[in-house]
């Protein structure tokens, strides 16, 4: 590693990625201690010398919130140890659903999130699948937003594509499940929901024709699995022949992994963006940790990572 002009390091949760990473980019990762104290808070300290280098700080934001205040206090410790550069290495951005104001009186947290990361010090954002791609607008900085699609769509060749039709849970992800449809060559069906609060569907429609087909429904968060296990079932009771689901981030938040163990799903699949640890026979994790690895190469090396992008 000291013939290289970067160190990765990871905040605590997302270590387990950040070994993925440097296995494939052959390196080791970086010594950091997180202190720990009684009344909950917390210090960062860099065990060994940083100055002059590119710090890549890989950590997801998924809840609690000590995982972003954590890659804060890294953020903090790498500016003030005089690292070159200070890339904030996040495979999930939480916050992402609040990206506008939807009613009167509410925060805008992802534009929050932004102005927290840029106060503390990054020189570059690299993450991926955005709930909104606007929030890359959010940021004064430079932001590198890698898809999950080329992961994804490696393993859907291996489906039976005679029948496949792409779906979409909700009207939100219109413009994901058609880039997926075309690019696979399929027709595209759209599930038309009504909340009555967040996490509650009042009411559910299919637009399109999924009779004797095996649906692909495509999202990008999976949290309480409410809208994908009812979009499921709604499809079977339409005449699909078989329903799978592709999501790239496992949020999963209870009861999530019983709703998709009880549910109509034959598979669920996931990124390893954040750390799945329940348990569900039905869920199927694929890792992006070569991709980034890639991308923080590219980054280094000041090369496109354009050719990265398949959907």
């Amino acid at each position: 590693m000291h013939d290289k002009p970067f160190k990765i390091f990871s905040g605590t949760k997302s270590r387990y990625f950040a070994e993925k990473v440097c296995n494939s980019l052959q390196c080791p990762l970086g010594n950091m201690i997180i202190e720990h104290f009684a009344d909950g808070e917390f210090s960062v300290s860099y065990e060994e010398s940083i100055r002059g280098r590119q710090v890549f700080l890989i950590q997801s934001t998924f809840p609690n919130s000590d995982n972003l205040m954590e890659l804060m206090l890294m953020i903090d410790a790498a500016k003030r140890a005089s690292a070159k550069s200070i890339i904030a290495v996040i495979p999930y951005f939480g916050w992402a659903r609040q990206d506008r104001k939807d009613k009167p009186r509410v925060s805008i947290g992802a534009k929050l999130i932004a102005d927290m990361l840029s106060t503390a010090g990054i020189s570059r954002l690299i993450t991926m699948d955005l709930h909104a791609d606007q929030i890359q607008g959010f940021f004064n900085v430079p932001v590198d937003h890698l898809y999950a699609s080329g992961v994804f769509v490696d393993y859907m060749k291996t489906f039976n594509q005679d029948n496949l039709v792409i779906a979409t849970p909700d009207v939100g992800g219109t413009k994901r499940a058609s880039a997926y449809a075309k690019f696979l060559g399929c027709p595209m069906v759209i599930c038309y929901k009504i909340r009555k609060k967040a996490n509650v569907i009042s009411d559910m429609q299919i637009i399109g024709d999924v009779e004797g087909m095996d649906v692909l429904l495509i999202d990008d968060i999976v949290d309480t699995a409410g809208t994908m296990t009812k979009a499921a079932e709604l499809m079977m009771q339409n005449g699909a022949k078989s329903v799978r689901a592709v999501a790239s981030h496992a949020v999963m938040s209870d009861p999530a992994s019983d709703r998709v163990d009880n549910s109509a799903l034959t598979e669920i699949i996931f990124t390893d963006s954040i750390p799945y640890t329940k348990s569900c026979s039905k869920v199927k994790i694929l890792s992006v940790a070569d991709m980034f690895a890639d991308a923080i190469l590219r980054v280094c090396n000041n090369e496109s990572i354009s050719s990265l992008y398949v959907v």
